[in-house]
């Protein structure tokens, strides 16, 4: 488990192997989400559309629909907070 502890100023470190797992670099942006049952959940916040444009595509690929997609990425989140 990583610990961090809270300074008089309200600032946090990330420990270094959550920092790892989420890919996190100096600069980045990350949101704070905070769940029914008082937990706080992590999200770093994605990158420019024009980071990551055209990563998906691949040629010769079948379009899949918005409901898969939707459903996929669903299953993901789900998967990442188990």
């Amino acid at each position: 488990m990583a610990l961090a502890t809270l300074t008089s100023k309200g600032q946090v470190t990330i420990p270094k192997a959550v920092r790892n797992s989420l890919n996190l670099h100096a600069g980045d942006k990350l949101e704070f989400v905070i769940t029914e049952t008082r937990e706080a959940l992590l999200r770093p916040i994605t990158k420019k559309v024009d980071d990551v444009f055209g990563r998906l595509h691949k040629q010769g690929r079948k379009p899949i629909s918005i409901k898969k997609m939707d459903a996929g990425i669903r299953q993901k989140m789900q998967n990442n907070f188990k």
